[in-house]
């Protein structure tokens, strides 16, 4: 038995591009200035030092340094050192 009613495939059944989320630059690489270090859909890890937060929660590095990753009351920070 056909689980399509016509030969044609469905309209709906189209997926969408993969955003290319995730860490860039991990921990003891290092970044420089401009440098894209994380992508994220919200605050999933915060802006320390020598970073900056976009608009799009992307962390960028400011400075040339290592990437370092830390914890600090319960919540995770990058910076660059």
């Amino acid at each position: 038995m056909a689980h399509t009613k016509a030969q044609k495939t469905v309209k709906g059944n189209r997926d969408s591009r993969a955003k290319r989320l995730g860490v860039k630059i991990y921990g003891g690489q290092i970044a420089i200035p401009g440098n894209i270090i994380i992508r994220q859909r919200g605050t999933r890890v915060n802006a320390g030092p020598g970073t900056m937060l976009g608009r799009d929660f992307t962390i960028m590095a400011l400075r040339k340094g290592k990437v370092t990753f830390y914890t600090r009351l319960g919540a995770s920070y990058v910076k660059v050192e």
